[in-house]
């Protein structure tokens, strides 16, 4: 009866010496041990008991501290879930709470220790697959988006003179002098991403009455006018932007057929004030706001953004920000029972249920921070306590 006795305290100083040596360890789940008596033989209708046992080794699941990084590849998960990885050797499924990750030689978001991050991909639309893949961050590019909306916030000046020269176009020249009042240029971008410059020369045909040219430059290096686009103005309230513009779709031909609608504001009776937009007012001319909504083929920066829901953001060269990934967590119905298989990896066990995959912060499970890791929940003041108390015990 006392030999038991001696094992199983030297078995609970193990367990208390694991927890201490892990107290660095990112993740860590303290243990406690659990003692039962063992049932000894009866003599007569007395029973004597056997001595005890230790019968189980339970992990306390409590959350630890969390630590900033500024890694953002690093990430930790604020309440219930684990991150699936996967083994890329065995081809089988783990389940971790360190999201202490980096990029391997293939692109892939792993561990130290080469097993591989999971998430759902996110299409060019948006849209987030069903099926769980490696997040791999290797040859993403963004895809070049012709330019179909410029819009503009301007003031033409209102005391400006009526051109005496007529509007005409030479090709190898561009406008005739004196045929316009002002001008502004802009880059729009075509379906294959391929930058181009088009010139807007505003001349004034009548009171509060002005024509916008679209002129550019074709691939024989010639100055083409791709359309001509009525810009009209209110009298009361005075240098308002009428309703009657027309916002029809300016074609160019030579750049894949490509349509540009130029967007100059909104009138009082379109959801604008009409002058929060393009105005015409007795000051000089001056261009305010001017944006496009095309740009060219993009490839992936080193910088990735993870938000709260598990949504992985790339940044890429052209200036764009999109989602390529979304991270799940896995939840179980007594994650108690997981099998620790080390290396702060758990896998399934009979006891443990099958995991429940789905998004960050449904379900009872946490949110993802990103650039942050969890930290150990030893408490070494508890430890050293219960080592005092095992080794009474022993003695």
């Amino acid at each position: 009866t006392a030999i038991t006795g001696l094992r199983a305290s030297n078995m609970a100083m193990g367990v208390i010496g694991n927890n201490v040596a892990n107290v660095n360890t990112w993740g860590f789940k303290t243990q406690r041990y659990t003692f039962a008596d063992i049932l000894g033989a009866s003599i007569g209708n007395v029973r004597i008991g056997g001595g005890t046992r230790l019968s189980g080794v339970i992990p306390n699941l409590a959350q630890g501290s969390v630590t900033t990084t500024g890694n953002p590849l690093d990430m930790a998960i604020d309440g219930n879930g684990f991150f699936v990885v996967r083994d890329p050797i065995a081809k089988a499924d783990y389940y971790t709470r360190v999201g202490q990750f980096i990029i391997d030689n293939e692109g892939n978001v792993a561990t130290p220790e080469g097993y591989t991050l999971q998430g759902w991909k996110v299409d060019q639309s948006g849209n987030v697959g069903t099926t769980l893949e490696n997040v791999n961050l290797a040859n993403v590019t963004s895809p070049p988006q012709a330019t179909s909306l410029v819009k503009l916030k301007l003031n033409l000046d209102q005391s400006a003179e009526i051109p005496s020269v007529a509007w005409s176009l030479d090709p190898a020249n561009g406008p005739a002098e004196g045929s316009y009042n002002y001008s502004t240029n802009i880059t729009v971008y075509d379906s294959f991403g391929a930058p181009h410059t088009v010139n807007i020369y505003f001349r004034k045909t009548a009171d509060n009455t002005w024509d916008a040219h679209y002129v550019y430059k074709d691939s024989s290096d010639q100055y083409q006018e791709a359309g001509t686009q009525t810009i009209t103005f209110n009298s009361d309230p005075a240098g308002s932007l009428s309703d009657d513009n027309d916002d029809t779709a300016i074609a160019f031909s030579d750049w894949n057929n490509m349509e540009v609608t130029f967007d100059y504001g909104n009138g009082t009776n379109e959801g604008g004030t009409g002058i929060d937009g393009t105005t015409q007012f007795a000051q000089d001319f001056s261009v305010n706001f001017i944006s496009q909504d095309g740009y060219e083929a993009g490839s992936l920066t080193r910088d990735v953004t993870i938000d709260k829901k598990g949504y992985v953001y790339g940044v890429f060269s052209n200036g764009q920000t999109k989602p390529l990934y979304k991270i799940p967590l896995a939840s179980f119905a007594s994650p108690w029972n997981l099998e620790d298989l080390g290396n702060n990896i758990y896998g399934v066990a009979d006891k443990s249920g099958q995991p429940v995959i789905s998004n960050a912060g449904t379900g009872g499970r946490g949110t993802i921070l990103s650039g942050c890791l969890e930290q150990s929940n030893v408490d070494l003041a508890t430890e050293f306590t219960n080592l005092i108390l095992s080794q009474r015990a022993f003695q």
